[in-house]
């Protein structure tokens, strides 16, 4: 993280994004914040815009909603039911590196809000309906959101504002 951000010593992040994914990261040194969010009794939101192979069905959308079987750890899971939308032209900045580009196949965008965070599970819930992830964006958590953010940019909260913002309340 200290090659990407200048942040003090005993700032870390609150989850994770995998290599290929972008979005919203919380930074922090507040560790009762990192265990609230990482816990899956607290269902927070998360919400994720999904640059997916080939033009979305409403069948697949419907799946998702649902719940989709995928994989974790070599043992089958299903999905908890879920929020899904077809997102028209949603503003994202350009990737770099752009994503593949391939002319003679369609692209669509989705919007997904889950309540859980398994190992890589947007992209195999999306892959389990015909529909590979091209590019995954982790758009908000709670009611804290990338909008009018560049990749790389930060906006500071303070513990108050963070907490409401995850509808948080300190024990």
């Amino acid at each position: 993280m200290k090659d990407f951000f200048d942040v003090p010593v005993n700032i870390y992040p609150v989850g994770r994004l995998d290599y290929d994914s972008e979005g919203l990261l919380i930074l922090t040194d507040d560790r009762y914040l990192n265990q609230y969010l990482l816990n899956p009794l607290h269902n927070h939101e998360r919400e994720y815009w999904v640059q997916v192979e080939g033009t979305i069905t409403n069948n697949a959308i419907q799946q998702l909603q649902k719940g989709v079987t995928i994989h974790i750890d070599g043992k089958i899971y299903t999905t908890k039911p879920c929020k899904a939308a077809i997102l028209t032209d949603p503003y994202v900045p350009p990737r770099n590196p752009p994503i593949r580009y391939r002319k003679s196949v369609p692209d669509s965008w989705i919007k997904l809000v889950l309540t859980e965070g398994k190992n890589r599970q947007v992209r195999k819930m999306t892959a389990s309906v015909g529909f590979p992830t091209l590019r995954l964006i982790r758009y908000r958590i709670e009611r804290i959101n990338i909008e009018r953010l560049q990749p790389g940019e930060m906006k500071i909260l303070s513990q108050g504002e963070m907490y409401t913002l995850l509808k948080i309340t300190k024990q």
